[in-house]
């Protein structure tokens, strides 16, 4: 009869109308103390169908209000990007500038295992990731988390496979090793295809957190574009590998931060961890254990196990973004435990994102935020739910949003680094083998800031993709990485494997990757 008891029964059905999606019961309770029956306005209650509701004098239907990042939010945004080019600058003024490509691509191959270990965790923690992950468990539950699985392996199988082979043989470029065991002509075929894919996928992850934050938030699209993509090429350029690497340790500690930051207080709005692990449980989004064997669905035990496996190879075990940082350890011993590092690291970002997702779903479980016209894809999701949860914390949301700018500069950084040591290594050197150190070193820091601009142009060109801006991400690994990897596979494990057989196998895979698709549009559809 009162109107929290309407309230009540709003709230049972969501498809009538939906409350809104705040911590709802809190904020019911809060009101409560102080009235007994709170409007539908104060409780910010938005109607669907509001031939259903006799309450006209209670009810008004308006359009959702945008909510928008404030000046603290911008203030922590801006410390975190002067930090990063601040570590940049130190290292290539303060430490003995890069004299050589050695100390400009691989520090010198004299770092520990600790920030190389937590690089390579942020390298491919986008922004992609730190935005998807938490949506794709809001939807599917906490089933991502076997992801772990596949990583482990993949650590397992990089550190005594692929490491040893790499690291005993001095490379800079992994395409080196493509020369080695099959020809200049694999070798130059594998280079090409990496520049390319690279520079595609580092202008998606760019373009993509902008795009998001833009829809969701109004943040300016290409002001956020053009700051993270000018000052990563600017530190990138100037610090080298040393620079990268330290940065991306930074960038690791501020994206686990956001993620704490929104399950401890979504944990606090809901009532406690009891509440949260219940209220998932009788929603079936704690559900291990799907063993189904069709290889088109979606998250199950095999398909991480195999497929996930796979994948993390191809972006491990071979990737040069990869390999060129535990190349850069100052033994094998530590570019090993480096990968150990990383394991823990990948497990805890993985762990602390789907952890937001399922607070997500229980804050949200009785009103969808995508049904009821807030946002307008999953991957609007996590900024919508930080915007609401931190409205009255200024400051607290612009750490969410360094914490996705943290995962965009640290991916896109490895990958401008990447791209010049490939050029250098296997299109310079070779062909201009008396060029000076120091000329090659300045070589490489103009390489730098050609890709740095290359990746900000293709960010730009992104828009022209609409929709398709998550699905285009996934085409170039899955195009890119699954024929280099088999190429890679093929000269460590077969040994009778020769130049013909290689360029057979990739183009086979590349035709493979074209055509299989599953129930849900991809062979297996995960945000790495």
């Amino acid at each position: 009869s009162g109107g929290a008891q309407q309230l009540g029964a709003f709230n049972s059905s969501t498809t009538a109308c939906c409350p809104a999606p705040r911590s709802f019961q809190a904020q019911v309770s809060e009101k409560q103390k102080t009235h007994p029956s709170p409007t539908f306005q104060e409780c910010r209650v938005i109607c669907c169908d509001p031939e259903e509701v006799k309450m006209e004098k209670e009810l008004s239907l308006f359009a959702p209000e945008k909510l928008t990042f404030g000046l603290w939010d911008y203030g922590v945004f801006a410390l975190m990007l002067l930090i990063s080019t601040s570590i940049g600058l130190f290292y290539a003024f303060a430490k003995g500038k890069q004299k050589t490509t050695d100390d400009f691509f691989t520090g010198g191959r004299s770092m520990s295992a600790v920030p190389v270990g937590l690089s390579l965790a942020a390298s491919f923690m986008s922004a992609i990731q730190v935005l998807g992950v938490p949506a794709e468990a809001y939807r599917y539950g906490v089933k991502f988390l076997q992801m772990c699985i596949s990583q482990i392996l993949n650590s397992v199988l990089t550190a005594y496979i692929f490491l040893p082979v790499f690291y005993r043989l001095g490379l800079t470029s992994t395409y080196e090793y493509l020369e080695m065991r099959f020809s200049r002509s694999v070798r130059l075929c594998g280079t090409i295809q990496y520049i390319i894919g690279t520079m595609l996928y580092t202008g998606i992850v760019i373009y993509t957190p902008a795009l998001i934050l833009n829809q969701v938030t109004g943040l300016d699209i290409w002001a956020s574009l053009l700051s993270t993509g000018v000052i990563c090429t600017i530190y990138t350029t100037l610090g080298g590998m040393k620079a990268v690497i330290w940065t991306d340790v930074f960038q690791v500690l501020v994206m686990m931060s956001g993620f704490f930051a929104i399950v401890i207080q979504g944990t606090i709005l809901v009532g406690g961890v009891g509440n949260v692990l219940e209220i998932a449980s009788n929603h079936s989004r704690i559900n291990f254990g799907d063993f189904d064997p069709d290889p088109r669905s979606r998250y199950t035990f095999w398909t991480f196990l195999f497929g996930g496996t796979l994948l993390w190879l191809s972006m491990y075990g071979v990737n040069q973004a990869q390999v060129q940082r535990y190349i850069s350890c100052k033994t094998e011993r530590e570019a090993k435990l480096a990968i150990l590092v990383n394991q823990g690291a990948l497990c805890c970002i993985v762990g602390s994102a789907v952890a937001c997702g399922i607070v997500m779903f229980v804050l949200y479980r009785n009103c969808d935020p995508l049904l009821a016209g807030y946002v307008s894809a999953p991957d609007q999701y996590i900024p919508f739910l930080v915007l609401e949860i931190f409205e009255q914390y200024p400051g607290v949301p612009g750490l969410f949003l360094a914490c996705a700018y943290s995962g965009t500069l640290s991916t896109a950084s490895t990958s401008i680094n990447a791209m010049a040591a490939v050029t250098v290594e296997d299109l310079i050197k070779p062909n201009m083998p008396k060029l000076s150190q120091k000329k090659l070193a300045l070589i490489s820091k103009g390489l730098s800031l050609i890709y740095g601009s290359a990746c900000i142009t293709v960010a730009a060109l992104s828009s022209l993709l609409g929709g398709g801006v998550l699905q285009g991400s996934f085409t170039v690994m899955g195009v890119i990485g699954g024929p280099l990897l088999g190429a890679f596979i093929l000269g460590m494990l077969i040994p009778a494997a020769n130049t013909h057989v290689s360029a057979l196998g990739q183009g086979f895979q590349r035709w493979k990757n074209a055509e299989e698709k599953t129930k849900d549009g991809m062979l297996l559809q995960l945000p790495f």
